[in-house]
């Protein structure tokens, strides 16, 4: 479910910022609007981005070699990192740049109808890509609030094109405010500013990006629901106690499980590898992501007196 409806939020996403995009760029070349170039570029670097977005989805689901035994889940978190990178470098950098240079050097806008006509197409186009990812994302959100959503979910593309499209948005908006305040003042200046406030918007959405998919980088252990539920189905038949779990995701779909569990000491081998056969069923059952686990079976020690 989450490839899917990620793939269908990225591609949503790429198509309206690719057609935003040639209009924007039309525009600039029409009015000189820093603002417009500035939000030109900023959705190529979308663009750019839904394009690394699909490149780490295809790559993920390579066949695991012996030199990567646990697959390539994890080129997703490397590709939303890079794409996090690209915002912040290729976006929110040059819009710091470009507001800078037209607040020192204002040039007049010409045709400023015509920005402002760009703009509010630009807005539903973003708006249909928004309202595709929201959508996208419910199933995977269940009962958080969005920024938890952002901060918990383990499928990096939603919440990147979430991020992105809501930085769009304000975005378009800030631009009409530059451009409006340029036009009714007769004030370059403001188109400046505009432009300037852009760039502190992109960069503050890649901060945001960078932190969270590096903590998917580094390994994150699994949702507090998924780990109770793999510890409801560990205990049973041959398993008194779970002296010890660990869980990290491979990828968004993929949980490694690693525990020690207690097993009475009069069982034989055949009824020990029993019991763990049955207890990873059972667990594979309740948390179908999890597809590699590892059981260490021992003896519970917790009565033994210390010497």
């Amino acid at each position: 479910m989450s490839t899917g409806g990620s793939s269908k939020a990225v591609l949503a996403a790429l198509g309206a910022n690719l057609g935003i995009a040639v209009i924007k760029f039309i525009a600039f070349a029409i009015t000189g609007s820093s603002s417009m170039l500035a939000e030109g570029v900023h959705s190529v670097v979308d663009s750019g981005n839904q394009g690394l977005l699909i490149v780490g989805g295809r790559s993920s689901r390579k066949q695991a070699t012996p030199e990567h035994p646990f697959g390539y889940g994890r080129d997703r978190y490397v590709y939303g990192f890079l794409v996090a990178l690209m915002l912040f470098s290729a976006g929110g950098l040059f819009a710091l740049y470009e507001g800078i240079e037209k607040i020192r050097h204002p040039h007049h806008l010409e045709s400023p109808a015509i920005a402002v006509g760009v703009l509010l197409v630009a807005v539903g186009l973003e708006s249909f890509s928004l309202r595709t990812a929201v959508h996208e994302s419910r199933p995977h959100k269940g009962s958080d609030s969005w920024a938890q959503f952002i901060r918990h979910a383990k499928v990096p593309e939603l919440p990147v094109v979430l991020l992105e499209d809501v930085a769009a948005l304000i975005g378009l908006v800030l631009a009409l405010l530059g451009v409006g305040l340029s036009t009714i003042t007769h004030e370059a200046v403001w188109d400046g500013i505009g432009t300037l406030a852009i760039g502190v918007l992109l960069i503050t959405v890649a901060v945001i990006l960078v932190i969270e998919t590096k903590s998917l980088l580094v390994g994150e252990a699994a949702a507090p629901e998924q780990v109770r539920a793999i510890c409801a189905a560990l205990l049973g038949p041959g398993i008194d106690r779970i002296i010890h779990l660990r869980t990290m995701h491979l990828g968004p779909d993929e949980l490694l499980v690693g525990a020690k569990i207690s097993m009475p000491a009069d069982l034989e081998f055949p009824e020990v590898a029993a019991a763990i056969d049955a207890a990873e069923k059972r667990v594979r059952a309740a948390v179908p992501s999890a597809r590699v686990i590892y059981l260490e079976p021992d003896l519970d020690r917790r009565d033994a007196v210390t010497p």
